[in-house]
């Protein structure tokens, strides 16, 4: 037998689990000696467990932080370092393929031919060019629309195991009870919340192809939401990519978001009415030279505020979705703009009184402006989070997040919560096309 390639995948608990699932487990010449994590917090101190990485493996696969990857090179001897994880920059893709190959390893991107699903249901999928992009809310709005027409959508999520991911494997969500029993942390109930509010049960997990044909049991239609800008998981029959009018550009300079835009059946420019026209056109230009075949169509996220009036001439706290100011690179989100919108006396800055965790986020991102990033990726986590919004002393709260916060904190503030909702506003009727992907 000849020797294994000794390999080690960069992820961040979504992709590198899944390409592990559907590529390495099958082509047992590529041997994974670790992961590396990153973009997440406390993600790094667990592993990948022998009763998920299957007979080839005697052991647990280790997890390392990414900024160890020289090391771990060398300490493993690695062949190949593949990247598995989404929303990079192109610097940063090549500035960590430069770092793999000076240490002496190969730098790898598997393509979706090698990680794709196919289901024996059509398959919607939706994708995006950045984090942040709004195609949550457009997934929500095509999940309305299937039920509308008798159809029931099995919608699955793109992966967010924080933790134990044996127990992880395939999980499905229908009410808050099945939040709580599986400690979903306010990452996770950010994408999974909307949905139960509607009604409408969500799949998740690690293992996708259990994943998916537990979702094909109980629906007609499967409907990816997808994570970040990353890629569909599943083999899909309609693609739709989103590209962020606020962010002309960006189509073309992050992975893999600029794969999704090229492969798209159809690309929705969203968030047009706070766009520059000439941003607009230059996203259009980008899309007609990478993607002519595409229907391209425009689209806003209509901001719905629960309880409006109680935001003028208030002191609030804003707090909007976390990973869409993090490493989605936004300074604002709906909170922010309600805020605006209905005559806010103050919105409070909470970097002054800001606590562990959260503090650090700050310093790490300096762009979010007087904004608070919803970060609960654990106990310890979730608490800074309520100590920092306690001692905003804010007369109201703003809450931007999916997840909503009276769910997963406690404080003695009261809370509006404001919404995102799909709207299209030129272009080929997205509701006409979906309608007819649905009836063939």
């Amino acid at each position: 037998m000849p020797s294994k390639f000794k390999c080690l995948i960069a992820g961040a608990a979504g992709r590198d689990f899944h390409d592990f699932q559907t590529f390495f487990r099958k082509h047992p010449e590529f041997h994974v000696c670790a992961f590396t994590a990153t973009q997440i917090p406390f993600i790094d101190a667990r592993v990948f467990p022998q009763s998920l990485a299957g007979p080839d493996y005697d052991s647990d696969i280790p997890i390392f932080p990414e900024e160890q990857l020289p090391e771990l090179i060398n300490r493993f001897e690695i062949d190949f370092v593949f990247l598995a994880y989404s929303d990079l920059a192109y610097d940063t893709v090549m500035h960590t393929a430069s770092l793999v190959q000076s240490c002496g390893a190969s730098f790898v991107l598997l393509g979706p031919n090698q990680f794709q699903l196919k289901s024996i249901k059509p398959v919607i999928a939706v994708t995006a060019v950045r984090t942040g992009a709004g195609k949550s809310p457009l997934t929500r709005w095509i999940a309305s629309q299937l039920v509308e027409w008798g159809r029931t959508p099995g919608i699955i999520r793109h992966p967010m195991p924080y933790g134990d991911l044996e127990q992880q494997r395939c999980q499905r969500f229908a009410t808050e009870d099945d939040l709580d029993a599986n400690h979903c942390t306010i990452e996770e109930r950010e994408e999974y919340e909307p949905y139960l509010e509607m009604g409408l049960p969500i799949f998740a997990g690690v293992d996708y192809e259990l994943i998916l044909r537990t979702a094909e049991q109980e629906a007609d239609i499967i409907l990816w939401d997808g994570g970040n800008n990353d890629f569909s998981f599943i083999k899909p029959d309609l693609l739709i990519t989103v590209a962020d009018a606020l962010r002309p550009g960006h189509e073309v300079h992050y992975y893999p978001g600029e794969s999704n835009l090229r492969m798209a059946d159809v690309i929705v420019i969203n968030k047009v009415a706070a766009a520059e026209a000439d941003h607009i056109s230059q996203i259009k230009a980008n899309i007609k030279r990478l993607n002519p075949n595409a229907a391209v169509m425009e689209s806003n996220l209509e901001i719905v505020v629960e309880q409006p009036e109680q935001i003028a001439n208030r002191s609030v706290l804003v707090v909007e979705d976390g990973p869409t100011l993090l490493h989605g690179g936004m300074a604002t989100g709906a909170g922010y703009c309600a805020a605006i919108q209905f005559q806010a006396k103050q919105v409070i800055d909470p970097r002054a009184f800001a606590v562990g965790s959260v503090a650090k986020a700050f310093q790490q991102y300096p762009h979010m402006g007087s904004i608070l990033p919803a970060l609960g990726y654990s106990e310890r986590q979730r608490a800074e989070l309520s100590q920092t919004i306690q001692a905003s002393q804010a007369d109201l709260i703003i809450d931007a997040t999916p997840a909503g916060l009276s769910h997963v904190i406690q404080t003695s503030i009261p809370i509006v919560r404001v919404r995102y909702e799909f709207q299209q506003s030129s272009g080929t009727s997205l509701q006409r096309m979906i309608q007819e992907f649905a009836g063939r």
